[in-house]
């Protein structure tokens, strides 16, 4: 064991599940049209799982990264500061930046390789930049850089990045690596000095961690009520008053997030405990709502 599980499992939820109903409300305040519109061929509580399952599909890219991070961390590698300034003062930021002996890895990781011919382009361009710059700031170093899709079960343009990694090979000098799934720590082809077991462990800690999942994601807020109002209760009272003063959000969307008003009767409250004229306002809308 690497890693211990219930602190896999914990940093999962933190990084999936933090801030997911404080997020969800600002985008409904934003853009209600996502939600509501007239011309979506979905209505309002399936759009908001939608969205809800799209932005955990984000965060879980987010979630592995710093996991990985972790595992490469245990294993002997020092990391490396992970955002820097390019030669002409761009801000780059790259996934994995960490070192072993004389060699430093750098590695853009993915979730999985399933982009359209133009992200693909984009996403080289990308990976090429940041090693370039990396060449710059590490003069002298080997610097292998590595593109990583975790996912092997996609491999849509495997082809077109050997192609564009071999072109870079020659021209830069260099080893870029093309690695999908287990085959990065593969001893025979992979990197060897990762720990072949950081893939198993991974996978075994992943699949015992969705079976604590539930089927759908919860859009009732108040069936977690205390929580919900803790992480939403000091948003901006400009978010709030972009809510409450669409009359289409208040009878679309709040029977499905609020359904028993436990959310909203604790905002009430909470705002009318403020000094602020502004929340004595809000806490007047809020009542005429429940």
């Amino acid at each position: 064991m690497i890693l211990d599980y219930e602190y896999f499992k914990k940093t999962l939820n933190e990084k999936l599940f933090e801030d997911s109903y404080s997020d969800l409300i600002k985008k409904i305040a934003e853009y209600p049209e996502r939600y509501i519109g007239l011309f979506r061929p979905t209505k309002p509580k399936t759009k908001l799982i939608q969205n809800i399952t799209q932005s955990h599909e984000i965060r879980f890219g987010d979630a592995l990264e710093f996991i990985f991070e972790r595992y490469f961390e245990a294993s002997g590698f020092k990391l490396h500061d992970k955002r820097f300034y390019s030669y002409d003062n761009k801000d780059l930021s790259i996934d994995q930046l960490f070192s072993k002996g004389d060699t430093l890895y750098m590695i853009e990781q993915k979730v999985r390789d399933d982009h359209d011919s133009t992200k693909k382009a984009g996403q080289f361009d990308n990976f090429e930049t940041k090693y370039y710059a990396l060449t710059r700031r590490y003069s002298g170093v080997n610097i292998i850089p590595i593109m990583w899709f975790i996912d092997d079960s996609l491999t849509k343009n495997k082809r077109y990045y050997i192609g564009r990694m071999e072109s870079m090979a020659s021209d830069y000098g260099c080893s870029p690596k093309l690695y999908y799934g287990e085959s990065m720590f593969n001893r025979y082809g992979g990197i060897s000095d990762f720990d072949s077991d950081i893939w198993d462990e991974t996978i075994e800690y992943l699949e015992k961690w969705k079976q604590t999942l539930p089927d759908m994601p919860e859009i009732n807020f108040d069936s977690n009520a205390e929580t919900v109002f803790e992480e939403i209760k000091d948003l901006s009272p400009v978010i709030y008053r972009k809510l409450l003063q669409n009359e289409d959000v208040i009878q679309q969307i709040f029977p499905i997030i609020f359904p028993d008003n436990k959310v909203l009767n604790m905002l009430c409250d909470y705002f009318m405990s403020k000094r602020e004229h502004v929340y004595h306002s809000l806490a007047r809308y809020v009542t005429m709502c429940v």
